[in-house]
């Protein structure tokens, strides 16, 4: 049984912080960027994806946090990208204490003369990794500490390992409008039922209710995404198109046993006066497996969709 305390190990010359719970679920969350490589279930599953391909330093996968900008409507500036985006630790317990309460690591970014010509404002960005029984959350801070307002868009991009993707169904995003970036940004509608895939899809939702449940028939599992301050869902597949995958580090074969199901501020941004703050939060958690044929259950919908104080 591993100890419920923080083992700083190294990852591809990144160092990382291996996390634990009683209940015997794990994550692995590298320092630079606050990025999660791995959370696995008590059973020792592991839920998030991360391609084996070599691309670059930064491994591919996994859960990543994009700040302060992004593409044309798309993710293009990972923090994880670069060690010039040093992180340092804050407020770190050595262990979890008996109570049961979950072991967690806090992060924090601020703009420096090292990197103010990256970070054109002044800002700190805090953000804690919190690994609980069955679930893994995210809380994330940006304070303006400059003299003046700025703005920015935010995403936590959630790669999810998946048995196959074709048998994979989304719910939680039906009838909402989405801009389809394979359309240059097209808003469209989506369909009353749950999404299935059989072909790219890059789409960004819009003003979601901040619930969406990924169901995998084949592994009788189903992960539940709640969010707080995070409105819009990115939802991105590359299907077989080799030529896209190689663009954002994947192999050409990742897709069939990958989901990108995204949390963020993606459509309109967020302007911050001087000494204002933002806040966003985003919960994983696996629910029962009998969830996992057909709808997701009505009462289990309910409780997610609940006002949760965060």
């Amino acid at each position: 049984m591993p100890r419920n305390d923080y083992v700083f190990d190294d990852y591809k010359n990144l160092p990382r912080v291996l996390l634990f719970e009683p209940g015997g679920s794990s994550a692995e969350v590298l320092l630079y960027g606050g990025k999660v490589i791995s959370w696995k279930n008590s059973q020792g599953e592991e839920l998030l994806f991360m391609s084996r391909k070599v691309a670059g330093r930064s491994p591919k996968g996994g859960i990543s946090v994009c700040f302060p900008r992004l593409g044309n409507m798309g993710y293009t500036k990972e923090i994880s990208s670069s060690k010039n985006y040093v992180k340092s630790l804050d407020n770190v317990p050595l262990h979890l204490l008996p109570t049961g309460n979950p072991s967690s690591v806090d992060l924090t970014l601020k703009t420096s003369a090292n990197n103010s010509n990256i970070w054109p404002r002044s800002f700190e960005f805090r953000l804690r990794v919190a690994l609980g029984p069955n679930k893994i959350t995210m809380t994330s801070h940006i304070k303006n500490t400059d003299n003046t307002s700025f703005s920015f868009k935010f995403a936590l991009q959630n790669y999810i390992s998946v048995s196959d993707i074709s048998e994979v169904r989304v719910e939680g995003l039906e009838t909402l409008d989405f801009l389809d970036n394979q359309q240059q940004g097209k808003r469209c509608t989506e369909q009353p039922d749950a999404l299935t895939f059989d072909g790219q899809v890059d789409r960004i939702y819009t003003s979601t209710s901040g619930n969406i449940a990924i169901i995998d028939h084949e592994k009788k599992r189903t992960i539940v995404i709640r969010n707080y301050g995070l409105p819009d869902a990115g939802l991105w597949t590359p299907w077989d198109d080799a030529s896209k995958a190689a663009v954002s580090g994947f192999g050409d074969k990742d897709y069939k046993t990958m989901l990108c199901v995204d949390s963020g501020v993606l459509e309109k941004p967020v302007v911050l006066k001087p000494s204002e703050e933002w806040k966003g939060y985003q919960e994983l958690s696996i629910i029962s497996s009998s969830y996992c044929s057909g709808q997701l259950d009505a009462k289990t919908v309910a409780f997610y969709a609940k006002p949760h104080q965060v």
